[in-house]
């Protein structure tokens, strides 16, 4: 008979349970020092231009978060499990040109065509997933075949020109459109914010969200418990794909058409969200409400440099070196821990 396995000593035991809580404090104190940030920054730009904090302004600021935040709640998923997607910003312009072919050009009603490239954004994030896992390429180098393919798709399908959308369409209400009798309030946010929601939900609260963190925090660990990584991780990373898909449906709806030339340097905000609200690039830790923030930050900071006439050379400085300080803190928080 085979000996059974001695347990751990209690004081290893209990070495590791201080570890992880050391590392769950540190986790939720740099979601702090985030929110902390947010508030310093749209306190700041309040006190620098009068023109800052006001309705229409602040609406505006929650009207460009849509894209990046809708971007980065799909990316945040994949980085908690250690990998990237670099496909999203120029995948978000192809589900845009889908959307136009569909509606304009094929003549779709307006909600077959909101499913229809929801199911395409879907297929983006299955072949990310597929090269990922059975070709077992890097994600950096498979998502970013997939960000070519789909910069060059875009401009094929689409002839290198905007497909517009009709105003009788209803589609443009998507997005800028108001549900809200009497407010000014963009449809768009409501959609981030459910959106936001939902993915909370199922990061936090399903069977998919313990397994994503399960496969960051320790990949092999996972498979030897018995899990079936290389399916999650096709899960994951289609999860991604309708998020580019939405983010689709809400950049064309925005702009009233679909413009096959724009995509590219989203996905660098949506992953600089990801990261400034406390996701680990090395997977494992990381959470929908830190995102959100991130994506906030991200919006006020490009508001409030363009408000106070700071040159557009030195806003991309400034965001590089929020980034460094967002990757030093998580470098930081793992030494502590």
């Amino acid at each position: 008979m085979t000996a059974p396995t001695a347990a751990p000593p209690q004081s290893e035991q209990n070495g590791a349970a201080a570890a992880g809580s050391r590392s769950s404090l540190m986790s939720r104190f740099q979601q702090l020092l985030a929110f902390a940030s947010l508030i310093a920054i749209f306190v700041f730009f309040s006190i620098a231009s009068p023109n800052f904090l006001n309705y229409n302004n602040v609406t505006s600021m929650l009207f460009s978060t849509v894209v990046i935040g809708t971007l980065a709640l799909g990316v945040t998923f994949v980085i908690v499990t250690g990998g990237i997607d670099l496909s999203v910003g120029t995948g978000m312009t192809l589900c845009a040109v889908v959307s136009g072919v569909l509606i304009v050009q094929l003549g779709l009603p307006v909600p077959l065509g909101v499913l229809g490239t929801l199911v395409f954004g879907g297929i983006i994030g299955l072949v990310n997933g597929l090269n990922v896992t059975f070709l077992k390429l890097p994600p950096f180098i498979a998502t970013l075949a997939m960000m070519l393919i789909a910069q060059g798709l875009a401009l094929v399908i689409s002839g290198t020109k905007p497909i517009y959308f009709p105003e009788s369409s209803g589609y443009v209400d998507i997005s800028t459109g108001s549900i809200i009798p009497g407010a000014n309030f963009p449809n768009a946010v409501l959609i981030l914010a459910v959106a936001a929601v939902v993915a909370g939900v199922v990061l936090n609260k399903t069977l998919l969200g313990r397994y994503t963190y399960s496969i960051g925090s320790n990949e092999e660990a996972t498979a030897l418990s018995g899990i079936d990584v290389r399916k999650w991780k096709i899960v994951i990373y289609v999860i991604s794909g309708l998020f580019i898909g939405l983010a689709g449906i809400m950049i064309s709806a925005r702009l009233g058409s679909a413009q096959p030339g724009i995509g590219q340097g989203y996905e660098l905000q949506a992953i600089a969200a990801v990261v400034i609200g406390g996701t680990s690039l090395t997977g494992g830790k990381g959470s929908i409400v830190g995102t959100v923030i991130g994506a906030l930050i991200i919006s006020v900071l490009n508001n409030g440099l363009q408000i106070t006439s700071v040159p557009q050379q030195w806003q991309n400085v400034i965001l590089g070196a929020v980034i460094i300080f967002a990757v030093y803190a998580d470098q930081a928080r793992k030494r502590a821990a």
